[in-house]
Parts: C-alpha cells; sequence; structure tokens
C-alpha cells in the first residue's frame, strides 16, 4: 500500500496497523496472564521492547501518531464525570488537608527527583530539573526543550515515571490484596451500556467536543481529559443526561494509549534505555514511599482508605490511576481531584523553581 498524505505528512496505513496489532497481541496477552490494565501494560511493554531493540515492520520502526489519542482520551474524561454526585461534592469539602499536603508534596519530590537524577545519575542539569517534574509529562517536556535540555533523555525519564507508575502501582495493589486490579477485574469508571442508540452516540461524541474544545481555549491542563470531565459531570450534576461512554471504548482508549507510548522508545539506544529504567525506578520507588507515608499521616483526616490517598499522590495518569480506584471501591472522584491539582501544581512550580535552580544556565540561542 502507498503512502498517504495526511495534514501534510506521508503516512503509511498499514505500518499503523501492523503496530497496532503487535500492541493488540501484548494487551491480549496481560490479560490472558491476568496483568492489571493490560490493555494499556501489556501494549506498552511489548512495543516498548520492538522500539528499543530495533524491530522493524515493513522496513521501518513501529510508528503510531500520538494525535490520534485525541480523538479517545475524551472518553475516559466523560466516564470520569458521569460518576460526580451531589453527595461526593458534599464529601470533597472534607478532602482539604490531602489537598493542602499534595502542595507541599509535589515541589518536595519534584526536588528530590531533581538533584537524585543530577548528582546520582549524572544526568545534566537541565535534563535532570524537567525529567523530574512529576506531573504535567507534555507541558514538562516542552519547557525543557525551551531550556535547552536533552529531549530524549529527558523524555525517556519522563515517560519511564509514567510507565512505571502504570504497571507497577496496579501490580502493588494486586499482590496487597490477593486479586487483580483496574481494568483486569473487569473494572470501567462508570459502566455504561454497550447497546449505545444513535441519540446516546451523539450525546457523547458532543459532550466529548465541547469538553474538548471548551477546555483548550479556556487553558484546563490536560483539557484532553479535564475538559469532558468538567462538561460531563455538569451534565450529570443537572440532571441533562445519564448516558455513559460503554466499557469497550475505554479499552481501546488504553490500548491506543500502550501503542503510543509504546513507539516512544524507537531509536533509543538499550544502554540509554536501561539507564533511564534504573534511574526511574528509583524515583518512583521513592515517591510512592513517600506517598505511602502520607496517606498512613491524613488517611483519617479525610475518611478515606490509605489505598485512595496513595493513588490520589501517585505520579500516574489521571485516567489510569481512577481505573485502579474504581477496582478498589474508591472514591474515583477523590483521586481525580487530587490528580488535577498534582498537574496543576507541578508545572506551577516548576517554572517558579526554575529560576533559582537554573539561574547560570542561559538558554540556548536558536541557529
Amino acid at each position: 500500500m502507498a503512502p498517504l498524505r495526511i495534514a501534510g505528512e506521508n503516512v503509511d496505513p498499514l505500518a499503523w496497523a501492523l503496530t497496532f496489532a503487535v500492541g493488540a497481541l501484548g494487551g491480549f496477552v496481560a490479560k490472558e496472564i491476568g496483568a492489571p490494565l493490560p490493555m494499556l501494560t501489556g501494549s506498552v511493554f511489548l512495543l516498548g521492547a520492538i522500539s528499543v531493540f530495533g524491530f522493524h515492520t515493513r522496513g521501518r520502526p513501529p510508528i503510531f501518531p500520538m494525535w490520534i489519542r485525541m480523538f479517545l482520551m475524551p472518553i475516559i474524561g466523560l466516564s470520569i464525570g458521569a460518576a460526580f454526585t451531589p453527595e461526593i461534592l458534599e464529601q470533597a469539602l472534607g478532602w482539604w488537608p490531602t489537598l493542602l499536603a499534595l502542595c507541599i508534596f509535589i515541589p518536595a519530590v519534584h526536588l528530590l527527583g531533581f538533584y537524585g537524577y543530577h548528582y546520582l545519575g549524572g544526568i545534566e542539569r537541565r535534563t535532570a530539573y524537567y525529567a523530574s517534574v512529576p506531573g504535567g509529562l507534555i507541558e514538562a517536556i516542552a519547557m525543557g526543550e525551551e531550556a535547552g535540555a536533552d529531549v530524549r533523555m529527558m523524555g525517556a525519564l519522563q515517560f519511564m515515571r509514567l510507565i512505571l507508575c502504570l504497571m507497577l502501582v496496579p501490580l502493588a495493589f494486586t499482590i496487597l490484596n490477593g486479586g487483580s486490579v483496574g481494568s483486569a477485574a473487569g473494572a470501567v469508571l462508570v459502566r455504561g451500556d454497550d447497546a449505545l442508540t444513535f441519540i446516546n452516540v451523539i450525546e457523547i461524541i458532543g459532550l466529548g467536543a465541547l469538553g474538548f474544545f471548551g477546555g483548550r481555549k479556556l487553558g484546563f491542563p490536560a483539557f484532553i481529559v479535564t475538559g469532558p470531565l468538567t462538561v460531563s459531570a455538569i451534565a450529570h450534576l443537572s440532571g441533562l443526561t445519564d448516558v455513559v461512554p460503554p466499557g469497550w471504548s475505554v479499552q481501546l482508549t488504553q490500548l491506543v494509549i500502550g501503542v503510543s507510548l509504546g513507539t516512544r522508545f524507537v531509536g533509543m539506544l538499550p544502554s540509554a534505555f536501561l539507564k533511564a529504567l534504573k534511574l526511574a525506578f528509583v524515583n518512583i520507588l521513592g515517591t510512592m514511599i513517600l506517598a505511602v507515608l502520607v496517606s498512613l499521616a491524613l488517611h483519617r483526616a479525610v475518611g478515606q482508605k490509605t489505598e485512595a490517598v496513595t493513588l490520589a499522590f501517585a505520579p500516574g495518569g489521571v485516567a489510569e490511576m481512577s481505573l485502579v480506584a474504581v477496582s478498589l471501591e474508591i472514591s474515583v472522584v477523590y483521586v481525580t481531584a487530587h490528580h488535577v491539582l498534582r498537574i496543576v501544581l507541578s508545572i506551577t512550580q516548576a517554572k517558579f523553581f526554575s529560576r533559582y535552580l537554573l539561574r547560570d544556565y542561559a538558554k540556548p540561542e536558536k541557529s
């Protein structure tokens, strides 16, 4: 099949399809063995390995466009928004102790990660600084690139942070609870009816589009998820709709996220990959130890389980941590509210502290 021209770019639909098929194979294998969040973690693992070790399809590395995620990520936000009820909003008033603690936790883990990457890992200062931002992955990478950081290593460390969190946190809860969590347990954010009517489909598309474009216009953090989440929450709280995206659409979204993340390791040398993996693992381990300590200290103050507070402070994706929360019968809204604040705080404090920690580094001139 000859390449097509889409948005001014030559694309190979068959190469996309083959990459997606490999990711799906990894997802289904992970599902068969009972791995947590199998469609996501299985596809990331298999495609990540293929990407790093140089396997090709049709004579080129695995390729999958990141922009395809934009059409599916709103589904996660719509599903989370459907969980909002007046009762939950009343409970939110009592969450201030952990929301306040997050304001201290985020700069603390960022600075610890920065010093660990730079002084223990030998990573160049700017790269270490932006690689250790504990949220807002895309924004952090963009700021680092603007500051002259090593984009490949910075991106690898950031993606490792996300991927390790997605894989290890559900696995830890699986072991501690003696059973599967997340989508491996068949959990969805709010269970929708797979037999949607035409009107239901129009409602879902309309809410998703309104949230996407509205969130982008208003500058929401992670607007692809938080914009549709806000619109869905308002629509469900006001009684305008009770429609929820079907479970299969959430599974498909996880698969697309996993495929797109797995292909991010194309061109990375195995030695650099292993270095990033070791550093990110130590970073995640330290962050999660602090998260557990916070949960032990504050879970009673907010009336939540220790697992809920731990998930709320884990530096993983909003959608993925929410799936784990559902399977553990934890308030998905509690976890989501903290993750939205985590992203805002991560980017804000990263901009603030850069003027002090990176003040000896001039912005590189563009050639």
